[in-house]
């Protein structure tokens, strides 16, 4: 039950109740005095203490809103917190699978990667004499080498091929679409064209030395999309990189690779 107090303002004691005998005592003794008239106290401030659990307040208008807001925004964060769980959730789950299938795969058919390099190569349009952009073309031959026995290799369209100096990207190109059974070598010609590509001076200074030199290093870079086929059932999709540090001693069509070194790796989705 709430503790209700009253607390009078005023300072004046209340009027005292007088007996018969003393008012007519005092009127004997004072009988020209008219009688008093009654004092009229001053209204009293009356001061409530309630529990603060029991007092209930309407917030204005501009609160309410806010109010409103702050319930939305709380609803749209957490929409985006259950669709970012769902998210890592379902990658998680798609990692978890292309691992076991990954292995499986390697358990059941000794799956091998494949092996890739570059055999040969032919350059032109590397005019280093000019200030002017470089429409430079690299004639490619890679050898790409599947040595399973159980599963044969589809590469698919949208690859692409990439010849760079210092990561200067001199030309590009893709890959023909093609199978490759199980235990088969098959050497692709790959036809890749440079345009209007700027070549700064400390670029053209460097491959003039390295050219002097007869030791002109390139990177030649590979993406493509493959699918396996396991007796007659396919997988779904990989994407094969292969990036190849390769070393020319010239810069015209009579090239010859010094050296050749490849590395590999694949994107299981």
């Amino acid at each position: 039950m709430a503790d209700q107090r009253v607390h009078p303002t005023t300072s004046d004691p209340p009027p005292s109740s007088s007996s018969p005998d003393t008012s007519s005592k005092q009127s004997d003794e004072h009988p020209n005095h008219p009688p008093a008239k009654p004092v009229t106290l001053p209204p009293a401030t009356y001061v409530f203490q309630l529990p603060r659990e029991q007092i209930f307040r309407y917030p204005p208008p501009e609160n309410a809103k806010k109010f409103e807001v702050l319930t939305r925004r709380k609803s749209r964060s957490s929409c985006c917190r259950r669709c970012c769980c769902f998210t890592f959730c379902l990658l998680f789950f798609l990692v978890i699978a292309s691992a076991v299938s990954a292995g499986v795969l390697y358990l059941v058919f000794r799956f091998k990667s494949p092996k890739y390099k570059v055999a040969n190569i032919a350059i032109e349009g590397m005019d280093l004499t000019s200030s002017y952009p470089i429409s430079p073309g690299f004639n490619v031959t890679i050898s790409a080498e599947n040595p399973n026995g159980k599963v044969g290799i589809y590469y698919l369209k949208d690859s692409a091929v990439n010849v760079f100096f210092n990561d200067v990207k001199f030309s590009d190109g893709v890959l023909p679409v093609f199978y490759q059974p199980k235990k088969n070598t098959t050497t692709i010609h790959i036809n890749l064209t440079g345009s209007n590509v700027v070549v700064g001076g400390a670029v053209r200074t460097a491959l003039s030395n390295e050219q002097s030199q007869g030791t002109v290093p390139f990177v030649v870079r590979l993406k493509a999309p493959v699918k396996l086929k396991v007796g007659s059932a396919k997988t779904w999709k990989f994407t094969v990189k292969v990036k190849c540090d390769i070393v020319t001693n010239t810069l015209d069509e009579k090239a010859k690779i010094v050296s050749t070194k490849c590395d590999y790796s694949v994107r299981l989705w």
